[in-house]
């Protein structure tokens, strides 16, 4: 028996297995280092040079791998140099907000080369989803000419509890009626014909964020959502958590002192995303306003809540009073979750959470706790991390098609290497602020 990596052992009388898993590294190392000849290969993957010659025959055969002719020399005959074939097939990731829709296209390198916006006006129903998807292939295929035939994997990013196997969205309560029970995977699939998963937004923010953003050093963390809707996506020894029934990291739901206690009801808002999500905010200010008898006065009555959020880092004594009172409950949400995850880091993004004021006020309330007390960090993705999350979730997919391995049982490092970095070259971060870019941004590989 032959131990490849992690739980993963090979019968020595199984040689297509062993053959794939070459082939897996092989491709690894050409996407990580760029045209490499096959003595480069040798060196850096310890395999032999027959067994490097066979695989790379194997992969030229399937397509995977190119070649560009000869290189620079060193003194000798000139290599002959290899590289990975990244148009052999391309990948999508879309994500599904209240008012927009984005769908990205990257090829098998990660690089992103389409980017595009769809204003939904609020009618992000399944329907109108599933159009929107067939108009942007429609248009994908007249604008670069590929067909949907080479995409090899799509990948959607919804805000609700998903069955991320099934493709099941079992309830988004923030987007239009008619997200109950959807079997999104199965109908994206079956109308276009591509291999489609389905996961929660929020899960593929923490995803990116692994992977290209603030928490690529960290095994154990949490990633912070707030905007309309409030949620975490939880890493647990280096990997995503969904729980039994789909539901870790649905802290919208969590109960805080002084909310109503009722019932846990999947097709209602929670508790908490009622205190300190978006719509919580806004009407916390109209309350205060009314309250003041200011409803008719000079100052404006209704706000949103990314304007409260400015108004209290300017010093409005009412904003200042929503923005204490909204830290004050997530630093309470932090805290439930690190005594019972004790995550090394917690980041904070989504349209609310990563606002500089809110960071600020929660991380000095967080600073009174004897232990529990992660390193806390802005998400560097801004709005584009669910969908960045997306285009890599297909690209593992895609990947795992290529040459099957039952590659869950490798490490996530052995699946995809750093190359995916290539994802937000060029990006706007919109979720961190010009001094957290500064001093928080590290160089991605």
């Amino acid at each position: 028996m032959l131990k490849i990596s992690g739980d993963l052992e090979i019968g020595l009388g199984q040689p297509e297995l062993l053959r794939r898993v070459n082939a897996w590294r092989v491709l690894r190392l050409l996407r990580l280092k760029g045209p490499c000849s096959r003595a480069d290969l040798v060196r850096y993957s310890g395999l032999s040079a027959p067994t490097i010659s066979g695989v790379v025959s194997y992969l030229q055969k399937k397509g995977l791998v190119e070649p560009l002719g000869r290189g620079n020399s060193g003194g000798g005959r000139p290599p002959y140099l290899l590289r990975f074939n990244s148009g052999y097939g391309y990948v999508i990731g879309v994500d599904v907000g209240t008012s927009l829709f984005r769908f990205n296209v990257s090829d098998l390198n990660g690089t992103v080369f389409v980017k595009w916006t769809e204003p939904t006006h609020s009618q992000s129903t399944p329907r109108n989803i599933s159009a929107l998807v067939r108009k942007c292939l429609k248009r994908l295929e007249c604008e670069t000419k590929i067909s949907h035939k080479k995409v090899l994997a799509l990948t959607a990013s919804v805000p609700g509890m998903t069955n991320a196997t099934t493709g099941v969205v079992f309830s988004a309560p923030i987007l239009p009626m008619g997200w109950h029970q959807v079997p999104l995977g199965t109908i994206l699939q079956n109308e276009t014909g591509i291999p489609t998963q389905v996961e929660n937004d929020v899960n593929l923010a923490a995803i990116a964020e692994h992977w290209c953003g603030s928490a690529q050093d960290a095994k154990d963390f949490a990633f912070l959502s707030i905007g309309t809707g409030v949620g975490a996506g939880i890493f647990v020894n280096g990997r995503l958590h969904h729980g039994s029934e789909w539901a870790a990291g649905e802290i919208g739901y969590l109960r805080l002192p002084g909310t109503r206690e009722t019932p846990l009801v999947i097709y209602q808002k929670g508790s908490l995303e009622g205190l300190i999500g978006a719509k919580g905010i806004e009407h916390s200010w109209r309350n205060l306003q009314h309250k003041n008898g200011r409803a008719n006065g000079n100052r404006p009555l209704r706000l949103s809540a990314d304007k409260i959020l400015d108004m209290a880092g300017q010093g409005n004594t009412d904003a200042t009073r929503i923005l204490h009172r909204m830290a004050h409950n997530l630093a309470n949400a932090v805290e439930n979750i690190c005594v019972i995850l004790n995550p090394s880091l917690v980041i904070f993004g989504g349209r609310i959470g990563s606002h500089q004021a809110l960071f600020d006020a929660t991380r000095t309330i967080l600073k009174r706790n004897d232990f529990c007390r992660p390193k806390l960090a802005l998400g560097l993705l801004g709005r584009e991390a669910p969908v960045l999350g997306a285009v890599w979730q297909a690209l593992r997919s895609a990947m795992e098609r290529i040459l099957p391995l039952a590659p869950e049982k490798f490490p996530p490092e052995e699946i995809e290497s750093r190359a995916f970095g290539a994802l937000i070259t060029g990006l706007e971060r919109e979720g961190a602020s010009a001094s957290q870019s500064s001093k928080g941004r590290r160089e991605i590989r």
